[in-house]
């Protein structure tokens, strides 16, 4: 009751624009309500990447193991396809409608498609109807998270308290990481008690029952959320539409450019490097899980340290480090990777990825949120953010090993480092404090 109360007081402050009576207590509950639904839609959503070891040749019988792969993450990929339209369907739904709403929606959503995936029959079962149905469960899941990210960055950097808004928002990828580290442990549980036989036959199964369990709470905790935007905002012309969008067309194709790095860089070092460890390396599919299980609990760790920082230091600079040491370190790490022999080795160099993916992930939400006027700030940052992701970090997995297969791996990391440059690029237009445009 304390806590649900707490939520309401937030929500009751924010529709008046009066945030500075909040305690820290309400602040943290009031983005722990709104970040429980994004830890489970990213579960969920990465469940898929980290099984695809398991399930590709359920969907997917006939070819080598890269050639599996390669359809899996072609599948991964069309989820992200669809985090466009998610984008604006929900930043529309949020802007206009309230935040509240559209957050439960996607919640929901995802649960739904988890569902379908868990009880799906395989190739042998159904024929070409499985991966057909595969492939329309992670369109519907994209189409939930593309309207995640845009408003759940929205309502935290209305909830955060001025002069700290970069550590409170920072949760976002804290919950984010926990969702995804959330699946991988679930990846090494399953494996301690299962054989590799059992996982592929129906192990696999599990974690997506587990992620729709998991949806259940968080949208009981969404339901105590009240909502951070106004009725006089929502009631504006412009209010989550495009033309209104449109008012704001620079800031939006910044955002496109250093959300195109951020993301490539994100999903290189997170769920494409479990598949690379193993396809490349030749690591042990169980080593490469416990690996990755450390090294993205601290990655969750640096969330708040990184957006504290920025909040002294400024977004600014926080992404031109990012972009800097992309551009300079992505080409040395991924080759050194290559022929890793050491699991410590190894552990050290996804870790150096993962600190200078830091610097963009703990910033992500607020920076893009503080470009955009309230009217159209969930359609803002959730189409921007999805229009990058679809074209760049969905399919990352994807270009990866297309380029392995065609005997050309090393040219996706010269891509990587070439997008860390572009990020280098668009944040100099950033003010020198890191709010918003350089006038």
């Amino acid at each position: 009751m304390v806590e649900v109360t707490n939520i309401k007081a937030v929500t009751e402050h924010t529709q008046t624009d009066d945030l500075t009576q909040l305690s820290v207590r309400q602040r943290i509950w009031a983005i722990f309500g709104a970040s429980s639904g994004n830890l489970v839609e990213w579960f969920d959503f990465y469940v898929y990447s980290f099984f695809s070891l398991y399930f590709a040749q359920v969907f997917f019988p006939s070819g080598d193991s890269t050639t599996q792969l390669l359809k899996t993450a072609g599948v991964f990929a069309a989820g992200f396809l669809m985090r466009p339209i998610g984008g604006w369907l929900f930043g529309f739904i949020a802007d206009k409608y309230g935040r509240k709403k559209s957050m439960l929606i996607s919640v929901f959503m995802m649960c739904f498609g988890s569902l379908v995936i868990g009880c799906l029959p395989g190739y042998a079962s159904i024929g070409v109807a499985a991966p057909v149905i595969l492939l329309l469960a992670r369109m519907f899941q994209g189409l939930s998270v593309g309207g995640e990210y845009g408003t759940s960055a929205t309502y935290m950097s209305e909830v955060a308290q001025e002069g700290k808004k970069g550590f409170y928002a920072s949760f976002q990828y804290v919950t984010l990481i926990g969702g995804q580290l959330l699946a991988v442990l679930t990846v090494v549980i399953l494996q301690f008690m299962l054989d590799d036989e059992d996982l592929k036959r129906w192990g696999w199964r599990i974690p997506f029952f587990i992620g729709a369990l998991l949806a259940v709470v968080a949208l009981l905790l969404r339901r105590a959320l009240n909502e951070t935007s106004d009725q006089q905002t929502r009631a504006r012309k412009d209010a989550g539409t495009l033309s209104g969008l449109w008012k704001h067309r620079r800031a939006f194709l910044m955002v496109l450019g250093f959300t195109a790095g951020g993301s490539l860089s994100f999903y290189t070092f997170t769920t494409y490097m479990q598949k690379y460890l193993v396809n490349t390396s030749g690591m042990d599919a169980r080593t490469a899980s416990g690996l990755m299980t450390g090294a993205l609990f601290i990655f969750m760790l640096l969330q708040p340290i990184i957006g504290g920082l920025s909040d002294r230091i400024g977004r600014r600079s926080s992404m031109l480090i990012f972009g800097g040491l992309s551009a300079l370190c992505t080409v040395p790490i991924l080759t050194l990777l290559q022929n890793v022999t050491s699991p410590w080795i190894a552990f050290a160099l996804v870790m150096l990825a993962l600190l200078i993916t830091s610097f963009y992930t703990a910033i992500s939400g607020i920076l893009k949120a503080e470009m955009f006027p309230p009217e159209v700030r969930a359609l803002g940052v959730g189409l921007s953010y999805a229009l990058a992701n679809a074209i760049f970090g969905g399919s990352a997995e994807y270009v990866a090993l297309s380029l392995k297969s065609a005997g050309s791996e090393t040219h996706f990391f010269w891509y990587v480092s070439a997008m860390g440059a572009l990020a280098f690029l668009v944040s100099l237009l950033l003010h020198r404090r890191g709010h918003g445009l350089k006038l």
